[in-house]
């Protein structure tokens, strides 16, 4: 029977997770990894084709190849997003082979992954460990996935890997262009997506690796984001992914006018408490005011004469006019959300491919995260100790994988922009419903009914005194919300585990709870 311990956040983890011991989340910066970093075994190029040509029929021959064998641990990444068309493809090509409880181990899902659910019914795929949304969130939260799942940040993910934490036994790679050997590339092809940097950890730690592309070009694929030197076999398909659809409602710029002024106060904060400043830095996420502030920001740059040094991205196309305007010297891109930051990231050496070792990874020597000056996120609930939950909704239910949000936490300036309600459910409550990051990495919260800093930090509570910012406490908020909206119900939780949220460096920051049934409600008279 799993056994619960209360971590250094009071809330209540398991001290075991899918047959591993687990570590409690012990503060932020408290615990220290130890060991060495994992790695492949040792291969010999006899072993491989000498014309380097690694080519083969389909799926199930590369699996076949890579010696797939029931329980093993199957990766895939979320480039292409809700367009992706390989990680459901290669595990129903595991099916046809019989395998059976795997765990898959994604860089994200999308609603184009619900199939896996069907997979899960049949036994082929025992439990996910990656972000869970839509179908796939709600099968996790209502207790049907036969192991915990596993929620990690970007970096969290690289640190998993690197840490030998989760061992990959075969990795499945969708490139946009690859050649015989292996070697690819996301920013050129029919179905270009961008970067590939949230497959790199797979490709060099995973047991097998196999890339399957729609665009095989004669060796060398120039540039290549993952060498072939790492890759067991190539596959090819008639198309691995619809890049059109790596654009989605989270990366369009808000219409709504109360969201709209979250952003310009957020750019006036930025421009007001001095961190706008030449040679600064930022990241904004893909969601709707964070697009919205770079825009606001971007006029207030030019008007002051300011350059950034560099911007981190999730790069969309209003990060690329900052760039080709002259406002930036670098774009740092992870992740890239739209077909404007696809063709610049082929064409612009001024705007990087990066992955989440360089920009992320807690168990490295550094990384771009902490650098960066201020950085705009969201969040589904906030409490009175700046708290946030990106995981679940008010109901308990999961809605949202982590991405890269725990990681900016370490910027100069973190500032979550978020509405005061949603659905008429405030945003800021008493207590988060899930932990995801904790209050004292977060400091500053705006809403259109205000903007609270962090008590923590005096800095920029300075820096604001006197401005013309509604500066008001998260309390002050909170009750004004609740006088409209009143205060919500409670999700109806068991005491039954669904998954858990890792933090940063690997340790268990909270548990997310199966969803209670709940009786069917009387139609109304």
């Amino acid at each position: 029977m799993t056994t619960f311990v209360k971590n250094a956040a009071g809330r209540r983890v398991p001290s075991e997770v899918n047959g591993q011991s687990a570590f409690a989340y012990a503060g932020v910066g408290m615990h220290k990894p130890e060991g060495r970093k994992q790695a492949p075994s040792v291969r010999s190029a006899s072993d491989y084709p000498a014309n380097g040509d690694k080519r083969v029929a389909d799926l199930e021959t590369a699996l076949k190849k890579c010696d797939l064998r029931d329980g093993m641990v199957i990766s895939s990444h979320h480039h292409f997003r809700d367009g992706d068309k390989v990680a459901v493809a290669a595990l129903q090509a595991a099916a046809r082979l019989g395998v059976k409880d795997l765990m898959w181990f994604p860089s994200a899902s999308f609603p184009c992954h619900t199939p896996v659910i069907d997979l899960m019914e049949k036994g082929v795929v025992h439990h996910i460990e990656g972000s869970m949304n839509g179908a796939l969130g709600d099968y996790c939260s209502t207790g049907k996935m036969r192991g915990l799942g596993v929620l990690r940040s970007h970096g969290g993910r690289w640190q998993a890997i690197q840490d030998g934490e989760v061992k990959i036994d075969v990795a499945i790679i969708a490139a946009p262009t690859a050649d015989p050997f292996g070697n690819a590339d996301g920013s050129h092809g029919p179905s270009a997506c961008g970067s590939l940097g949230f497959a790199l950890a797979d490709s060099i730690y995973a047991e097998h690796v196999i890339v399957v592309t729609d665009n095989l070009v004669p060796f060398p694929c120039i540039p290549w984001q993952i060498q072939g030197n790492n890759v067991d076999c190539v596959v090819e398909l008639p198309s691995v992914g619809d890049p059109a659809k790596i654009v989605s409602g989270t990366t369009q710029i808000t219409k709504s006018p109360d969201r709209l002024l979250i952003a310009e106060n957020i750019a006036r904060f930025v421009r007001d408490t001095g961190i706008m400043r030449d040679g600064f830095s930022f990241q904004a996420g893909a969601g709707g005011i964070a697009l919205g502030f770079v825009q606001f920001l971007k006029t207030m740059m030019r008007e002051a004469g300011v350059k950034a040094r560099f911007v981190r991205g999730g790069s969309t196309r209003y990060l690329v006019e900052l760039l080709h305007e002259g406002l930036t010297d670098y774009i740092l891109d992870g992740q890239t959300f739209d077909l404007d930051g696809v063709k610049n990231l082929a064409n612009d050496p001024r705007h990087v491919s990066s992955s989440p070792f360089t920009s992320y990874n807690y168990h490295g020597k550094g990384n771009f995260a902490s650098m960066v000056d201020v950085t705009v996120l969201g969040a589904t609930e906030v409490d009175l100790d700046f708290n946030a939950n990106v995981n679940t909704h008010s109901d308990g239910r999961l809605l949202h994988g982590i991405g890269g949000w725990q990681n900016c936490l370490f910027a100069g300036c973190t500032v979550l922009a978020v509405p005061s309600f949603r659905d008429r459910i405030p945003v800021i409550v008493d207590r988060v419903t899930t932990l995801t990051g904790p209050g004292e990495l977060i400091d500053v919260v705006a809403t259109e009914r205000g903007i609270a800093i962090n008590p923590r930090r005096k800095d920029l509570l300075d820096a604001v005194k006197g401005s013309s910012l509604p500066i008001r406490t998260l309390e002050e908020i909170k009750n004004d919300v609740e006088k409209m909206c009143g205060v919500p119900q409670k999700p109806v939780l068991t005491d039954e585990p669904v998954a858990v949220i890792k933090w940063v460096d690997g340790t268990v920051i909270d548990t997310v709870w199966k969803v209670a049934d709940q009786p069917a409600k009387s139609p109304p008279r």
